[in-house]
């Protein structure tokens, strides 16, 4: 039974603190015409959070709600989706708080509370615990788009300026043996005059004390699960997932049902392959026009090193050792902030050795003297990894569809040889909020299509810098690997600059170029210093990660003994070496037929998406735990 409330809810809380049932309760049922039971939500996940250090629930609109529901003794056949779920109705809803939803958000309440219109709804939903918790990159910022939101971002009259941000430096471009690093001309799309280096964390979070400054309700701890449709097939809004379930599935005595979001637009900014993305990709066939999707890993770490070895804004990238010739991928080391050192390794998903291990590539990589000299009495103090897009031009699919729209990551903006996308994912956030803005701003309850926003791409910056280098990326896949798509690629840097009538095509799916073991050198890792290089758990450790054990395997393979049958004999254990944390293993078993067992330590998922991407089979499905789960990035 659904009951409304008509009246606002306007209640303030200490961070971190929880609102009690009866406290809530008794503000309800004082400014509401009708009786109504609690919100179950508000007890169980974070209010929004405000840069003030309160927390303030969504004002002056009505909140529809579910009785609570608690089962001590439940039947065994109780099917949890025969309890309704609450739902709210805003204007504008839009899932992930990276810097490409911030952006939309930040650009719709920047348009509505110019005309006027402070009423005007637009709520955020952000599967970690913290704005910001979940964001990993290099990075160096080019400042297009935050200087497009806030021209005074780093001005020092502003008491809200971003007081993170180094300045970049000299730029070094290395190509890597074993043993030397040979100096290469850096290409002019990596020239990094007048960027800086960034904790891409940081600013996010930042990012997000912005958006609440300016109306924006910003929910962390919210883990939307479904995509919701009207009856004309358009998108409705989202769900969140129910809480209270057991590893069975069934159940437990703290059951609650998720939460349902309307929205006149709903727009996805996942990032990188999100779960939600692929199911409105497939429903409305938005990549019939483009190639698919090409992936790469980024694992990171950040050191602090010894005072006389940091050189502020210093930007290094390198090419080559430790990866073989026949694999796209490469490494960095930025050195930003006090003695800080981001160091990482990118590698391309579409490599075809299932014996490599990008996690084991890159422990190799910081023994290189390159990267060891600056390490070598430093400290790390934080890691993470995560996939990211790089099909560029030819794999943008749709971005527009009956109800909503992808942006940033979600649609893939990535410029890869320029080694940078959070300009254009903060870009199409503000395309897509003045396009979502113009088309709702009067009130229209019908279903929305936002034409505005494939034009407004078309000729933005996005679309002319992501054409130019179009070819770079697929032009590695040659008979001659490395070394063919280096020559080609420095022509088109240097002289071509896209304004060729050819584009070159991605050669395949990443699954779908991995070989079978048999068919390539087993690769051996060597055992971790201790110092410079460490196991897979010791970096996990590093993560804050954190998932309720008893609760459904939040990465769905139907039948695991399905998928060691096939899987196994062919590749070897693929799993344990492409994941970056350790979550996937074959336990040797006496008793099962190809005498291994596949197991998943679900508890230890950063939520890096690869599984989902070079699984050969396809058969690994990654999907949202509970809100507010899974790694706590520091610093990355």
């Amino acid at each position: 039974m659904t009951m409304s409330t008509s009246a606002p809810l306007q209640r303030c809380i200490r961070r971190g603190a929880v609102p009690s049932r009866s406290g809530l309760a008794s503000r309800l049922s004082s400014s509401s015409k009708a009786s109504s039971t609690i919100p179950t939500h508000w007890s169980r996940q974070r209010a929004p959070s405000s840069a003030s250090g309160f927390r303030h629930l969504a004002p002056a609109r009505p909140f529809s709600t579910t009785r609570s529901f608690r089962f001590a003794d439940v039947d065994d056949n109780f099917d949890p989706k025969t309890v309704d779920r609450e739902s709210d109705e805003v204007d504008v809803c839009i899932v992930g708080g990276g810097p490409a939803g911030l952006s939309a958000a930040i650009r719709l309440k920047q348009l509505a509370n110019e005309s006027g219109n402070e009423d005007f709804r637009v709520l955020l939903l952000e599967k970690a615990g913290e704005i910001g918790a979940h964001i990993l990159s290099g990075a160096v910022i080019q400042p297009s788009g935050v200087e497009e939101l806030f021209p005074d971002w780093l001005d020092e009259a502003n008491e809200s300026r971003f007081e993170h941000a180094t300045p970049a430096a000299n730029d070094k471009m290395r190509f890597l043996t074993k043993g030397s690093a040979i100096p290469l001309p850096t290409p002019p799309q990596m020239n990094n005059h007048g960027n800086y280096i960034v904790s891409l964390n940081q600013f996010t979070k930042w990012l997000g004390e912005r958006a609440e400054e300016v109306g924006v309700e910003v929910y962390p701890g919210f883990a939307a699960s479904e995509v919701l449709y009207k009856s004309d097939g358009s998108v409705q809004g989202v769900a969140t997932n129910d809480l209270g379930i057991a590893r069975d599935g069934k159940p437990k005595d703290s059951f609650e049902r998720g939460m349902e979001f309307h929205a006149k637009v709903t727009m996805f900014a996942e990032g990188c392959h999100g779960s939600l993305t692929k199911q409105v990709i497939n429903k409305f066939d938005l990549r019939r026009d483009s190639q698919h999707q090409t992936y790469a890993l980024g694992v990171k770490e950040v050191w602090e090193i010894q005072p006389e070895k940091f050189n502020k804004g210093e930007i290094t990238h390198s090419m080559g050792y430790p990866l073989p010739s026949d694999t796209y991928g490469g490494g960095w080391m930025y050195h930003f902030g006090d003695n800080l050192v981001s160091i990482g390794l990118v590698v391309a998903l579409d490599y075809a050795n299932p014996w490599l291990s990008p996690y084991g590539e890159f422990q190799k990589m910081k023994q290189h003297p390159l990267y060891k000299n600056v390490l070598e009495g430093g400290k790390c103090i934080s890691y993470g990894a995560r996939a990211l897009v790089e099909g560029g031009f030819q794999s943008i699919p749709k971005v527009a569809f009956p109800g909503g729209a992808l942006i940033g990551d979600s649609a893939g903006f990535i410029n890869v040889p320029k080694v940078k996308g959070t300009h254009n994912a903060m870009k199409s956030g503000i395309l897509a909020a003045e396009a979502a803005w113009g088309a709702v701003k009067d009130g229209d309850s019908g279903s929305v299509f936002l034409y505005d926003y494939e034009d407004s791409l078309r000729k933005s910056s996005i679309w002319k810098e992501l054409k130019e280098v179009r070819n770079m990326r697929p032009s590695f896949h040659n008979p001659l690997g490395l070394y063919g798509g280096l020559v080609y690629s420095g022509l088109e840097a240097y002289f071509l600059k896209g304004r060729v009538p050819w584009t070159l095509k991605h050669k395949t799916t990443d699954h779908g170029a991995t070989k079978t073991a048999d068919k390539c050198q087993k690769i051996e890792y060597p055992k971790p210093d201790g110092k410079i290089s460490f196991d897979i758990l010791t970096s996990v450790s590093r993560t804050g990660t954190n998932h309720e054990e008893d609760q459904p395997v939040h990465l769905q393979v139907k039948d695991w003994d399905a998928h060691t049958m096939e899987t196994w004999p062919g590749y070897k254990g693929l799993e344990n070496r492409f994941c970056p944390a350790g979550v996937y293993e074959y336990v040797e078993d006496d008793t099962k037929p190809l005498g291994v067992r596949f197991q998943i330590n679900a508890q230890n998922c950063i939520h890096c998406k690869t599984c989902d991407i070079k699984a050969p089979n396809q058969d690994i499905n990654w999907s949202v735990p509970q809100g507010g789960e899974g790694p706590k990035y520091y610093m990355t």
